[in-house]
């Protein structure tokens, strides 16, 4: 089995600017944030994000680098909304394809599935029909004729995920409460990414537990990132919650142009070790 073991860096010099990207987690929960950041600094730039957005989406705007979203929220979770989406959304920054949650979990299984869409019936009597005018409907070939919504498929031309754990060969395991749909974003992907916590032994991966929480499995891996509090200010339970002062500070410097400026240089523009050391130092001032 191969080695798919990666930097930060390796996994962005793979995008292109205009790819269509998939980003794991859920609103302020287990992103892939050490490769949002590496992202941010790169010239990676016009892209199509597919997401349960939260700070990734939050921050990928703010740099510009949006050209689509395709999203059912963007929320920070203890702050209901994402503040720099707002503000995006507010500027008309990018274009947005609204879907309901469910709706953006069908249209990654018609993916992952090779299909064109989804014959579902979430979404069908709300408002997402209206605001959403690609959305179609299919009518049952079979004798109860139902009219379905017909989710389109969502395909990734790359995915990047944030797992607790992950082997060498890009077996990737949950350890939190909640899987969200990371093995769909990474099978629905022409490549997938994986950070992790940590990388261990791929026989010390149900010593934490059991077979059920071994999520994304390496046949559709493409690289294996490890990166230590690699989700923050996100959660990663149980490896660390949610940095919620951290998180304030965030949404108050993203309110006003002058202090995300200070902000952004103070925590974004340098590498992943520079950001760590800048947080705790952080922390260190906070106490």
């Amino acid at each position: 089995m191969r080695d798919k073991t990666m930097t930060p860096e390796q996994v962005v010099g793979r995008l292109r600017s205009g790819m269509t990207i998939g980003i794991g987690g859920w609103g302020s929960r287990r992103k892939p944030m050490a490769l949002v950041r590496v992202l941010l600094r790169s010239d990676v730039t016009d892209l199509t994000v597919v997401s349960y957005g939260g700070p990734d989406v939050g921050l990928l705007a703010a740099a510009g680098k949006v050209r689509k979203l395709v999203a059912a929220f963007a929320t920070l979770d203890s702050i209901p909304l994402e503040p720099h989406f707002t503000a995006a959304r507010q500027r008309g920054a990018f274009e947005l394809v609204e879907l309901d949650e469910a709706m953006v979990m069908w249209g990654l299984t018609a993916a992952v599935h090779r299909l064109p869409f989804m014959p579902i019936r979430a979404g069908l009597g709300s408002d997402v029909m209206r605001v959403n005018s690609q959305l179609r409907t299919v009518t049952s070939p079979y004798d109860d004729g139902e009219e379905l919504a017909a989710v389109p498929a969502l395909r990734l031309d790359a995915a990047l995920v944030h797992l607790n754990r992950a082997d060498v060969h890009g077996n990737g395991q949950y350890l939190g409460p909640d899987p969200y749909f990371d093995d769909l974003f990474c099978e629905a992907a022409d490549a997938a990414y994986v950070s992790c916590e940590r990388i261990v032994d791929t026989a010390d991966l149900l010593k934490e537990a059991g077979p059920q929480t071994l999520l994304v499995r390496r046949a559709f891996v493409d690289g294996v990132v490890e990166a230590p509090n690699g989700a923050h200010f996100t959660s990663c339970a149980p490896d660390h919650d949610r940095d919620e002062a951290f998180q304030r500070a965030y949404a108050r410097a993203a309110r006003d142009p002058e202090a995300w400026r200070a902000f952004a240089d103070r925590f974004l523009s340098g590498d992943e070790d520079a950001y760590q050391a800048a947080v705790a130092a952080f922390h260190k001032e906070e106490a």
